[in-house]
């Protein structure tokens, strides 16, 4: 969950998020020594008074400045190459639910089951109970079993949303008429929280996502109770 006046980012929820967060990580430490030796060549050249005049060209330098750019990126896009494959990679979910945006709401459904769908409303701010978050908190939340695989298939009925969580490092744009697929495993038991992450219409910031992660026993009476109720 996010803090007020929070820099970084939210606590990690699944392992993609976690290889996000150590891939930000080792980014960082390139910029950051970039950024240092950059300003440190432009303090030495501002404050010498030392010049040489009669230099053309060095062999060596321009050696250095093509071979090291090209060291530098490498470094960069193989761990960035492992994590697009990670999110990309779907394997035997063991549970389906197929997200559709409204204007301005999300509905669900559980594809696994014959007749377990519901549509997912913001909790008007006259309505919230102690401990409850304005803007994110929603009637009925998205229920599902913890360590297991999920797949998320995304798609809109009207115009362009956007269905993201940032702790689980799920962001997936929703196309009507297109059925676009992301996939995550919830790490841990949990509450998590985001909203539509695609301006969609005057309403665009009142459309929170809320992602409930609980034990697969709890997830299965949850199940047989929104059946019965159906």
């Amino acid at each position: 969950m996010a803090h007020p006046s929070q820099l970084g980012f939210q606590d990690a929820a699944s392992p993609v998020m976690e290889e996000l967060l150590h891939f930000h990580d080792h980014a960082l430490m390139i910029v950051l020594l970039i950024s240092t030796l950059v300003l440190y060549i432009i303090v030495a050249m501002v404050s010498t008074k030392l010049t040489n005049k009669y230099i053309l060209d060095s062999q060596e330098i321009e050696i250095v400045w093509t071979v090291l750019p090209a060291v530098i990126l490498i470094l960069i896009a193989l761990p960035s190459l492992r994590i697009l494959y990670l999110m990309d990679e779907i394997n035997d979910p063991h549970l389906t639910i197929k997200a559709m945006g409204h204007q301005w709401y999300w509905s669900y459904e559980y594809t696994d089951y014959e007749d377990l769908s519901f549509d997912s409303y913001m909790v008007p701010t006259q309505d919230l109970v102690p401990g409850q978050f304005r803007l994110l908190e929603t009637d009925h939340r998205m229920v599902i079993p913890v360590e297991s695989p999920i797949r998320v298939l995304v798609s809109a009925e009207d115009v362009l949303h956007s269905w993201a969580v940032p702790s689980l490092g799920v962001k997936m744009d929703a196309v009507p008429g297109r059925l676009n697929q992301t996939a995550f495993i919830a790490s841990r038991p949990g509450v998590f929280y985001g909203q539509c992450s695609e301006i969609c219409g005057a309403n665009h910031s009142f459309m929170p996502i809320v992602v409930e992660a609980v034990p697969l026993e709890h997830f299965e009476k949850w199940s047989t109770v929104m059946l019965e109720d159906a």
